[in-house]
């Protein structure tokens, strides 16, 4: 691998992804999204929920 190649966490999941790295079903990660608890963000007929609001939604779920 070049050193020159960053290597970076996803800025945003898909909602496959989102269920996967999530543990929640569609369902579920779309009331969240409703809700304002995750952050749904469309590109064209794409949605990405993006990986800060995932770390927040689990980091608020500890305590």
């Amino acid at each position: 691998m070049p050193s020159n190649t960053l290597n970076h966490d996803p800025l945003a999941y898909s909602i496959a992804e989102t269920c996967r790295v999530t543990s929640l079903g569609r369902t579920r990660i779309y009331e969240l999204a409703r809700e304002g608890k995750l952050d749904l963000i469309k590109l064209g007929r794409r949605s990405l929920i993006t990986a800060e609001s995932i770390k927040s939604l689990l980091d608020s779920s500890r305590t």
